[in-house]
């Protein structure tokens, strides 16, 4: 199956497909979740392999990015200013002491790369999470950003076609 990387035509799919994958998301949570952990991590490694993400940079023009107290720290230190300036320049602190970037896009997107790359933030280097197990508890947020991500988008519809899944009602069971 040839890889849709054209984030126009994957948003425009997307929102074609909407009503679609509400019902796989379905049909997943009714599959065997190590079964699907089985199917996707292939899927995962095959497709990130061939996504070059530096070309998109779509995450970083779109999401909410969390950042640790560690890596307030290491930004700090990577650019040569206190802890106190990152987080008046760069981050928002809730009462609780959560940190998130305080804009979107990012401030560290440049083009469609990371300026910080090398430094970036855990949630960043995670994205899209698709390699963790557990695929299934995570279904709502992958769906969330199939629109947005060239490899949630292809991996999703790679898995359809390795599940079977017919969205006529006709699939098997994993």
């Amino acid at each position: 199956m040839k890889l849709q990387i054209n984030l126009t035509q994957i948003k425009k799919l997307a929102e074609e497909k909407e009503d679609e994958n509400d019902r796989f998301r379905v049909f997943l949570k009714q599959q065997d979740p190590d079964s699907i952990d089985a199917l996707v991590h292939p899927l995962v490694a095959k497709i990130t392999a061939a996504v070059d993400c530096t070309q998109c940079g779509n995450c970083c023009k779109s999401l909410m990015i969390n950042v640790t107290a560690g890596e307030a720290v290491t930004l700090a230190t990577h650019l040569g200013t206190s802890v106190d300036e990152i987080k008046h320049t760069y981050l928002e602190e809730s009462e609780q002491g959560q940190l998130i970037i305080n804009t979107i896009p990012c401030h560290f997107l440049s083009g469609t790369t990371c300026s910080i790359y090398e430094q970036r933030f855990n949630e960043c280097r995670e994205f899209p999470h698709l390699h963790k197990p557990h695929f299934t508890r995570r279904l709502f947020g992958t769906l969330t950003y199939y629109a947005l991500c060239p490899i949630i988008f292809n991996v999703v519809e790679q898995l359809k076609d390795a599940v079977g899944y017919s969205d006529s009602g006709s699939f098997q069971k994993v």
